[in-house]
């Protein structure tokens, strides 16, 4: 079936769950009215659903490919990428002194939703492009900025990021390329950077590469990493591509899925780049992209799990197979256990959709009032954002091909493809382990304060209801309270242990804030689907929440191999 972007459900959440329109009370943001945001989805969704979707299953069929030394893609794909540049999508939360039009991150989240979900390895190229602009918005000298920024904020130039190493992986600190000063302002970059997505390509006409490297004088680990802007072509006089640059494209990596999305082996042998913010100092310029990115992968994961949900409910309702118990319902969607598979992905789709949002939504209230207590809700919310969203992207993918059933497995029915094609989100922009030691570890560091003011407002949903439903989200609202005091004053590595189950049951508990919410002012399915979420996959958070307190002695002492 033809995808379908949905913007009924995220206009639900973001005005009657999330109350967004606190965004145009603000200075920064005035002109975000509600009116304005409604229109900005609907054109969105007129060109992921007509432009951009065509092209998921030719990306996927018809990958890029290095034909002596130079990475092409189908014609299709870049003219959707075009079409991308053209109407402004890549540049909407951009700062409009440099062309953008300095949107709320909570319209461009929507936005990346319908993105990816239309096609995730195209939209990969506008994503990175993004977090560039964010980076270099925040630590590039004007000049670079000057430079830069229209560039990317058009289309005509994208961005990348390049961290990872063959030796490093996400071991940041150990990254060996080097940076030597030229003399003139700028520095030979030399070095092997993997897993570069979009590193080289023909849909525009440049590409510029962030690249963390070490100056000679660097000291070891994270503290001697600075940050340089290396273009694929150096600009002229005029700000036009000029000569080519001393990197190149060693070879693509072939991968589980994300066919239609180059990842790139780069070798840098002297190219020329420029020192993005201070010495020394990379990784502080690199995690403004990188925290950007984390809620943008989040993302990522929900719209493959929506764009699965929707092939699953439309299979179900038109295959027929065996006598269902339902009266009028011949398909299998009159199934007890198909229905079961179908709540699961909707409330977990709807859950994660809600995260994200509130993520962004936090981000935006941050920049905009200053209110330290925003910014640390946006802290905490980023990593369970990340983690819970690409987590639900397989499982809801996954899901989705069993209720295919054998065509499933088979490759012309397309749905294997969310599955190949979201599976790596679990992996990058920080595993999702990473993620759950960072909520259990440094985002516990304020001594509670976020995790205990989220759990106050999730509380005050559960004591609002009436009945069992009440009592079930109460009841594991405390479970994850008690948790989160048994984190606090743990040793360090036993919250490691169980940071992966505490992140999940935060996410759960979290769900059924929000879908109670949805369901005191929606219809007659969201409140089925809130009441699925309360009594069937609630429960899960006392279960996971014993994981979490286990601490790491018993996995200490494992002898491996033994």
């Amino acid at each position: 079936m033809a995808y379908r972007a949905p913007v009924s459900e995220m206009r639900h959440v973001l005005w009657e769950v999330l109350h967004a329109e606190r965004l145009a009370e603000t200075g920064r943001f005035q002109d975000a009215t509600r009116d304005v945001i409604d229109a900005i989805l609907d054109e969105a969704a007129k060109v992921m659903e007509g432009v951009v979707a065509p092209t998921r299953r030719i990306a996927d069929l018809r990958p890029a490919v290095l034909e002596n030394g130079v990475v092409r893609t189908p014609p299709e794909v870049a003219a959707a990428f075009r079409a991308l540049a053209e109407g402004g999508w890549i540049g909407i939360a951009a700062d409009p002194d440099h062309g953008g039009m300095g949107l709320p991150s909570t319209v461009l989240c929507c936005v990346n939703e319908m993105m990816s979900a239309a096609n995730l390895s195209l939209a990969l190229c506008p994503l990175l492009s993004q977090g560039q602009i964010e980076a270099l918005e925040h630590h590039a000298d004007e000049r670079l900025q000057a430079l830069y920024l229209p560039k990317l904020i058009s289309g005509e130039w994208t961005g990348t990021m390049n961290l990872t190493e063959p030796q490093a992986g996400s071991d940041v600190g150990a990254v060996r390329t080097r940076a030597e000063p030229k003399g003139d302002g700028t520095y030979a970059i030399s070095g092997q950077k993997i897993y570069i997505t979009w590193g080289d390509h023909d849909v525009a006409e440049n590409v510029c590469h962030l690249v963390l490297a070490r100056l000679p004088d660097a000291a070891p680990g994270t503290k001697g990493i600075s940050l340089f802007l290396v273009p694929k072509f150096i600009p002229d006089d005029g700000g036009a591509p000029g000569e080519a640059n001393a990197l190149r494209v060693v070879s693509l990596e072939h991968k589980m899925g994300l066919h239609g999305s180059p990842t790139c082996v780069m070798e840098y042998e002297g190219a020329r780049g420029w020192m993005v913010g201070e010495p020394h100092r990379g990784m502080a310029a690199m995690f403004t992209m990188m925290n950007a990115a984390r809620l943008g992968v989040g993302v990522q994961g929900l719209s493959q799990a929506d764009a699965a949900l929707q092939e699953a409910l439309a299979y179900a309702q038109d295959r027929r197979q065996g006598r269902t118990p339902i009266q009028g319902v011949e398909t299998i969607a009159g199934h007890a256990d198909v229905r079961r598979m179908l709540l699961t992905m909707t409330a977990l789709t709807a859950t994660a959709r809600a995260i994200c949002l509130d993520c962004a939504l936090s981000i935006d209230m941050a920049a905009a009032t200053g209110d330290g207590a925003w910014g640390a809700r946006t802290a905490l919310l980023t990593p369970i954002a990340k983690a819970f969203g690409t987590d639900i992207g397989c499982e809801v993918s996954e899901m989705a091909m069993q209720v295919f059933g054998g065509m499933g497995f088979i490759e012309e029915t397309g749905i294997a493809q969310f599955y190949r094609d979201v599976r790596v989100t679990p992996i990058y922009e920080g595993t999702n382990g990473i993620q759950a030691m960072d909520l259990v570890g440094r985002k516990l560091m304020d001594g509670g304060t976020a995790a205990r003011a989220l759990i106050e407002e999730m509380r005050a949903t559960g004591v609002e209801m009436t009945g069992r439903f009440g009592g079930a989200l109460s009841g594991a609202v405390d479970e994850l309270a008690a948790t989160t005091e048994w984190m606090l004053a743990a040793e360090i590595n036993d919250r490691f242990a169980g940071a992966v189950p505490y992140l999940r049951a935060f996410a759960l508990c979290l769900g059924g804030h929000y879908l109670q919410q949805s369901a005191g002012t929606g219809d007659g399915p969201r409140r089925q689907v809130a009441a699925f979420h309360l009594t069937r996959m609630l429960p899960e958070v006392h279960a996971l929440c014993a994981q979490a307190r286990c601490g790491a002695e018993q996995l200490e002492a494992w002898e491996i191999g033994a």
